[in-house]
């Protein structure tokens, strides 16, 4: 699944990161992940999956670096899984007034 968004002559990559973390640093990892400019939102999940973040990037090797220089090297993260958005249907930036 892959979105891409055309602005001009760049393209965004959108996918959402699921991560698994050491019990009790949920908000510590949060706010660590929070700090990366390629995340737009970060948030603390119920289920199988501690946290959930929504990242951005230009293109497919940003992020396959954003995940193994930035993200791997979280000391509280256990696990991740990444879906990239192959289309979105609805979104507050879709939206019109």
């Amino acid at each position: 699944m892959i979105r891409a968004t055309y602005w001009g002559e760049l393209m965004t990559i959108e996918a959402y990161i699921l991560f698994k973390v050491n019990s009790g640093t949920e908000r510590e990892s949060c706010e660590k992940i929070a700090e990366f400019d390629e995340v737009l939102m970060v948030g603390i999940t119920y289920g199988e999956y501690d946290i959930i973040a929504r990242v951005s990037v230009q293109e497919l090797q940003a992020l396959e670096k954003f995940l193994a220089e930035k993200i791997r090297k979280v000391p509280s993260v256990l696990l991740t899984s990444t879906m990239i958005i192959a289309k979105e249907y609805k979104g507050k930036t879709m939206r019109t007034k």
